[in-house]
Order: structure tokens, then sequence, then C-alpha cells
């Protein structure tokens, strides 16, 4: 059976069961398998009694163990899952949906627009503080519902859309690498004293990963949006990821967060606060509205998951492409 069929399989998979807590709350996630492995290279080869440049060349040995062996895994797994038939097939779609996080994804930023309907301003601040790394208190509404929503771009890309496309570029092995590597960059490729060298090649190598899922999805969420909202919001979208995507600090985060900026008619990113530093940005979309709100949210999520859906549809569409070639 073709991979790309499985992983059609797997986005439905994910789409309706996501990770459930009480999956995890008995065996680890892969990801904090991941998490330790990192940590288990980290420590001996980080140290500060090192030089700046043994430590990234450390970091690049480190990073280049973890793929391989993130890859090996891979495809060890796909060559036991062809030898169990249907039940290999079964499990494997079960692999895949575990490293999307579609379901989680919009649960999550649900939360933040039900916190702050049920709670106020405090129960928006401690949902908000679950997805984002800026300081919550430092938020108002409008603060808080812009955080939720460029989370919930800027994830879209690598949580879900990057999965996508290197399972269906290389399948197992292609997944579990990019996942151990977006770990990585999470864990390691902070820009302060501790890992400013040893996470320079996870950062690095995170950022040419995630180059082609950034751009195309900002092109889903423009066509999400032109479906949802109107071919203006669609042409909105598309201009301001195209004019505005360079401005903010990630040379791919921008892509989803201007779109759905645009999407929405919203401004997003601009100054924020990180652990008492002010990180001070332009707005994406200037020209946009400044006050979201909860509503703003429910929009949001509703052009994430048909964004979602376009893109089933695309890896439905390649399938029977290569199918009939």
């Amino acid at each position: 059976m073709s991979h790309l069929l499985l992983l059609l399989a797997a986005i439905v998979l994910d789409r309706i069961v996501g990770d459930p807590p009480w999956l995890w709350q008995r065996v680890p996630h892969p990801v904090v398998v991941f998490g330790k492995a990192i940590d288990f290279l980290e420590k001996p080869l980080n140290r500060t009694t090192f030089t700046a440049e043994g430590r990234r060349l450390n970091g690049v040995f480190a990073i280049l163990v973890l793929l391989g062996a993130s890859a090996a895994c891979g495809m060890i797994l796909s060559s036991v899952f062809d030898h169990l038939g249907a039940v290999g097939i079964l499990l494997e779609v079960v692999v895949v949906a575990v490293f999307l996080a579609q379901k989680s994804l919009g649960d999550h930023v649900q939360a933040v627009a039900d916190g702050l309907r049920r709670e106020g301003l405090e129960g928006g601040r401690r949902a908000v503080a679950m997805i984002v790394g800026r300081d919550p208190r430092t938020l108002d509404e409008p603060g808080v519902c812009r955080a939720a929503i460029e989370s919930l771009s800027e994830n879209f890309a690598d949580g879900v859309v990057a999965p996508v496309f290197w399972y269906a570029v290389a399948g197992l092995p292609g997944i579990l690498a990019y996942k151990m590597l977006n770990t990585a960059d999470s864990m390691i490729g902070h820009k302060n004293e501790r890992f400013l060298h040893f996470g320079w090649a996870s950062a690095r190598l995170d950022d040419l990963a995630n180059w082609p899922a950034a751009r195309l999805s900002a092109s889903l969420i423009a066509v999400a949006a032109a479906v949802r909202l109107g071919a203006a919001a669609g042409r909105r979208a598309q201009s301001a990821a195209l004019r505005d995507s360079g401005l903010h600090r990630s040379p791919n985060s921008g892509w989803p967060e201007a779109a759905m900026a645009g999407a929405l008619d919203l401004q997003l990113a601009g100054p924020r606060v990180y652990g008492g530093v002010r990180v001070s940005e332009p707005m994406m979309h200037a020209a946009g509205r400044g006050d979201a709100g909860p509503e703003d949210i429910r929009i949001g999520i509703r052009l994430f998951y048909t964004a979602c859906t376009i893109m089933a549809g695309l890896v439905g569409l390649l399938w029977f492409l290569v199918r009939i070639v």
C-alpha cells in the first residue's frame, strides 16, 4: 500500500483522536524519549570548560548522531511493519498520527478562548501560558488572543505540515528524523549562553527542514481563508505572507503567522516579553485591527482545521496521481 494512503489515514486518525491523555500518562510519548536522548548527549558534550568552537563542533556531532539514530529507527520500524501485513499497516498509521498535532493544537488554542469566556483575563492567561513562551502576566486580553493565534499559526507549520511533508518525502525515517530535529531545536536551539554554540547546528538545520512547510502552510491558510471568509480574505492572507513574513525573527514562522494575520485582518507579532526581556518586533499586517478577541481565536481555529482538510485533500490527490502514472 502506498505510504501516501497511509499518511492520509494518519491525518484522519489524528484529527479524530489526537493525543489521548490516558495513553501518555501510562507510556512516554516518543518526543519525551527524543528529549531524553538529547539530554544524554548534551550534558557531557556541552560543558562550560570547552571552548566555543569545541561546543559548536560537539553540537554538530550530537545532532548528526541523533538524526542518524532516529532515521535508523524509522527504517527498522518500516521494515518490521512491511512484514506484518494488515497489522503493520495499522501500526504505521498509528505511529505517523502520533507525530501529528492537529487535534491537540486546536484543543489547546480553543482552551484559551474558553478560559477568557469563563474566567476572564486570568483564565486566558493561564491557558495561553501552556502554549507560548512569553510572560502571560504582561498580556492584556487582546495580547492573550494574539499570542494564541500566533501559536496556532506557527505550530500549524512545524507541528502538522512539516511532519506530513517529511513523511511524504521519506516515510518513517523522514518523519522520525524531523521530529528529533524539531525537538532538539526547541531544547537546545536557543541563543543564550548555554546553547548559543552547542545548539547552533540544530537551529540551522531546523530552519532548513521547516523552509518548505512554512511557505506551504501560508498558502494553505490563504486558501482556507478564501474558502471560509471569501476571496478577499484569501488574497489578503497571501499578500500579507509575501509582504510581512520577513518581519519575524524566525526565517519560517513569519509565513504562517503573517498569512493568518491577513486572513483575520488582524495585527500579529509586535513587541512582547520573554523571561523578563522585551523583544521588539514590528507588527505583521500593521494595517489590520489591534483589538483581537475570543471570536478571532474561534475563526482562526476554523481556518486551521480547514487548512488541515485542504492539506489532506492534496495528499489524497497526490496518491491518486502517483497511482495512475
